[in-house]
């Protein structure tokens, strides 16, 4: 799931090389040979929440590829001009339609080898009455025992919520920070 090279400078649309660049870099980066500038490749973030509604968590039924009609939290592609917890909050009105107040951070995953940053928030619903937009065709609150696990979409959600239960059952809630390989 890497992303293609990039091909064409973005500046001036020269096709690019890949090379270590002038300044020192140790990396090899696609440079223009006709402006000099440097296009570097950076991990995406996916940010979310999970919402809660008294015992139960928000799941979003995907209505897009990839994971079309698996489970997730509302999450997506964080957004250039906006925070972290602005692009949590902008995904969850985005996927759920949910009314909800923003939490605390709860976890962050490093997928590395898909170059992916994962940040989930935790949220409090404020209905449970919701009206998902394009990208999923049902949101659904779910008790730890209801959760579909062989149907969630991503494994960065699946181990997100083993953490959020089982932080719940202990009576307090911790920082999460894990690699997923």
């Amino acid at each position: 799931m890497h992303r293609p090279p990039i091909k064409h400078c973005k500046n001036c649309g020269q096709a690019v090389v890949y090379r270590l660049p002038d300044d020192g870099d140790t990396k090899q980066r696609a440079v223009c040979p006709a402006c000099a500038t440097v296009h570097y490749e950076n991990p995406l973030n996916v940010v979310g929440t999970i919402p809660v509604w008294g015992d139960k968590v928000l799941l979003c039924k995907r209505n897009i590829e990839p994971r079309y009609g698996k489970w997730t939290l509302p999450a997506g592609f964080m957004e250039l001009n906006e925070t972290v917890a602005e692009g949590a909050a902008r995904e969850t009105m985005e996927e759920a339609g949910a009314q909800f107040e923003m939490g605390g951070f709860f976890s962050l995953v490093n997928i590395a080898r898909v170059g992916q940053v994962h940040l989930f928030y935790h949220a409090h619903l404020l209905s449970d009455q919701f009206d998902p937009g394009f990208e999923t065709m049902e949101a659904r609150l779910f008790t730890e025992d209801e959760v579909p696990w062989d149907e969630i979409a991503f494994r960065t959600v699946g181990e997100t919520l083993k953490r959020f239960f089982a932080d719940r059952r202990a009576g307090h809630f911790s920082t999460h920070f894990f690699d997923i390989t």
